[in-house]
C-alpha cells in the first residue's frame, strides 16, 4: 500500500525485497497449475518484473490489503490474460529485475503430492516462508550479540522439533544449567514470535490484521 502511494526509490526497493523473499510460493502455485519448470520460472519472473515496473500495487483494494491475497489474485489474472506473451520471453533476456533461485525445481520436487489445490500449496509455502524469514532474522540478531552458537544449538526447538536428549543433555553440552538453558530458549521463542509478527506486519495493510493473518497462516500449515 505504501508503494502504491509513494513513488520514491525506497518504496520500490521495499516492494522488490518483498517479491524477492516471497517469490517461491508463487512459483509453486504456477507449477501446481501444470506449467513446466522452465515456463513456471519465466512466468514468475515476468510477473514480478511487471508488478515492480508498472507499480501494479496501485490496483490493490485497501479493504483486502494482505500482500499474500493481492499477489495471488494478480498472478491469476496474469496467467489468464498475459502468459502466452510472457512465456515467449527467453530466459535471461530483457531487463532482469528479480533473479529467481536456481534451486526452485529441487524445492518443488519435495512438496507434498497430496496438497489438494495450487491455492493451498501457495498458502502453505507462504506461511513457511514467513517462519523461515523470521527465524533467519533471529539468527542474525543472535550473531550480532555473540550468541550464534546458542541459536544454532536450539533453533530446531524454535522450529517445533523435539530435542532428542532433552534439555539436560544440551545444557551439559553448552556448559549451562538446565534452568539457564530453558530461560534462554523461552526468551528466543518470545523474540521469534515478535519477529514473526513484524514480518507479517509488512504484508498487511494495518496492524489490526496481524493476529488474524497469523491465525490464518497457522491454519494453512495444518492443512
Amino acid at each position: 500500500m505504501q508503494a502504491a502511494e509513494n513513488h520514491s526509490g525506497q518504496a520500490t526497493e521495499a516492494l522488490t525485497e518483498l517479491c524477492r523473499v516471497y517469490w517461491y510460493p508463487l512459483y509453486a502455485f504456477v507449477r501446481r497449475k501444470g506449467h513446466s519448470p522452465h515456463d513456471a520460472q519465466d512466468l514468475t519472473q515476468e510477473f514480478f518484473a511487471r508488478l515492480i515496473e508498472k507499480n501494479s500495487v496501485r490496483a490493490a483494494d485497501r479493504n483486502k490489503g494482505r500482500f499474500r491475497t493481492f499477489l495471488l489474485g494478480a498472478l491469476d489474472h496474469f496467467l489468464a490474460n498475459e502468459w502466452r506473451d510472457a512465456r515467449r520471453i527467453k530466459r535471461g533476456g530483457g531487463k532482469l529485475l528479480l533473479s529467481l533461485d536456481d534451486t526452485a525445481e529441487e524445492r518443488y520436487r519435495l512438496e507434498p503430492a497430496d496438497t489438494a489445490t495450487p491455492e493451498r500449496l501457495y498458502e502453505r509455502r507462504w506461511a513457511l516462508t514467513l517462519l523461515e524469514q523470521s527465524l533467519a532474522r533471529l539468527g542474525e540478531e543472535c550473531a550480532a550479540e555473540g550468541k550464534r552458537a546458542l541459536f544454532d544449538a536450539v533453533k530446531g526447538l524454535l522450529a517445533g522439533e523435539r530435542l532428542p536428549g532433552g534439555y539436560s543433555d544440551l545444557a551439559k553440552e553448552r556448559q549451562m544449567s538446565e534452568g539457564a538453558l530453558m530461560t534462554a530458549v523461552h526468551r528466543l521463542r518470545r523474540r521469534y514470535g515478535e519477529l514473526l509478527r513484524a514480518e507479517i506486519a509488512q504484508t498487511v495493510s494495518s496492524p489490526g490484521e496481524v493476529e488474524a493473518e497469523l491465525r490464518h497462516l497457522f491454519t494453512a500449515l495444518g492443512e
